[in-house]
C-alpha cells in the first residue's frame, strides 16, 4: 500500500468530495497555491520530546529523524496545460491580481465555489463564491499576501483532473513518480510527506553554508528530496532565510535556494472552463 501522504493531491480531494474523511494530521498548516508548505519549507517550531520519525501525541510536532542516506525516487515534473484558453484566463487573473481588483475577480468565480479541507467542504454555502475565495487565501490580508498567492497560482501551467467531480482541473498538478519507491524510501528514513519535496529543474546546488557563495557540496538530480526544518537566527527576519537546510540522496546535509523546491504538499487552486471562458471553481488545502 502506497504511502498515504504521497498520494496525488487531486485524487486527496475526489476523496475528500466522495465523503471520505481523514486522519488527523500532524504537519503544519499547508500553503496557499504557489508557496512551499510549512512543514518542509518554513522554519521550523521548537519540537517537543519524542521518539524521531513516529507520529507524536495530537498537537504535537513529532522530532524529526536524524538525516541519512537515502535511494533517489526519480520525479517527473508536471507539464504545462497546452489549452491556449487556460493561458488566456491566466493572463487574465494576473492581470486582476496586480490591480488587486476584487470586482473583477468576482466575476472569475463560481458561486458554488467548493473549499476542500481534510474534515470536507468548509465553503459557507450563505456566502457568494468570492467571499468564499477570500477567506481560503486570505485576500484581504493588510500585508497583500492574499493577492500575491493569487498571482503566483495564475503563474501555473500545469493542471490535473479531479476524477470524482466532472469538469474541474486543479492547479499545479502533482508530479510523477513510483510511490512505492516514495513508500519504501520514508519507512527507510523515518519521515512523513511534509519532510519531502522535488527540484523545480536539474542540477540544483546543495551549498555547505545558506549563502550563495558558499561552497557547493553536492548538485540534486530530477529526484524527491527530503528537507529539514531550520531555525533562523535570532532576530533574522524570515525574509532573509530565502534557503532551506536538505538532505542529499548521499545523506549529506546542506542548503538550496528555496526557489529551487517544490513541496509534495502544496495547495490547489481549481478551475472549471464553462461555455463563457475558465472560472475559478473552487481550493483544496488545509487553511
Amino acid at each position: 500500500m502506497p504511502y498515504p501522504g504521497y498520494t496525488f493531491l487531486a485524487l486527496m480531494l475526489a476523496a475528500l468530495i466522495a465523503g471520505a474523511a481523514s486522519a488527523p494530521s500532524a504537519q503544519a498548516q499547508a500553503p496557499r497555491p504557489g508557496q512551499l508548505a510549512p512543514g518542509p519549507g518554513q522554519p521550523a517550531q521548537a519540537q517537543p520530546p519524542g521518539q524521531p520519525g513516529q507520529a507524536a501525541p495530537e498537537g504535537q510536532a513529532r522530532q524529526p529523524a536524524p538525516p541519512k542516506p537515502y535511494k533517489p525516487v526519480a520525479v517527473t515534473l508536471a507539464q504545462p496545460s497546452s489549452d491556449s484558453s487556460f493561458a488566456a484566463f491566466r493572463k487574465q487573473l494576473a492581470d486582476i491580481a496586480s490591480r488587486k481588483d476584487r470586482a473583477a475577480l468576482a466575476r472569475l468565480v463560481v458561486g458554488t465555489f467548493f473549499w476542500m479541507g481534510e474534515r470536507g467542504d468548509k465553503a459557507d454555502k450563505k456566502k457568494s463564491g468570492i467571499d468564499n475565495l477570500a477567506a481560503a487565501i486570505d485576500l484581504d490580508a493588510k500585508d497583500g499576501s492574499g493577492w500575491e498567492a493569487l498571482t503566483a497560482a495564475a503563474n501555473e501551467a500545469s493542471l490535473e483532473p479531479v476524477p470524482e467531480r466532472k469538469g474541474i482541473m486543479c492547479s499545479p498538478a502533482s508530479p510523477k513518480f513510483d510511490e512505492m519507491a516514495a513508500d519504501q524510501v520514508a519507512k527507510d528514513t523515518g519521515t512523513d510527506p511534509s519532510e519531502w519535496g522535488y527540484p523545480t529543474k536539474g542540477a540544483v546546488e546543495v551549498h555547505a553554508a545558506a549563502q550563495a557563495n558558499a561552497p557547493v557540496i553536492e548538485k540534486l538530480g530530477m529526484h524527491l528530496v527530503r528537507v529539514m526544518p531550520e531555525q533562523p537566527a535570532a532576530g533574522a527576519p524570515e525574509k532573509e532565510m530565502p534557503f532551506i537546510r536538505v538532505v542529499a540522496p548521499s545523506g549529506k546535509v546542506g542548503f538550496v535556494a528555496e526557489e529551487f523546491i517544490s513541496s509534495l504538499d502544496s495547495d490547489q487552486l481549481c478551475y472549471i472552463k464553462e461555455a463563457t471562458g475558465w472560472k475559478i471553481a473552487g481550493y483544496a488545502g488545509n487553511n
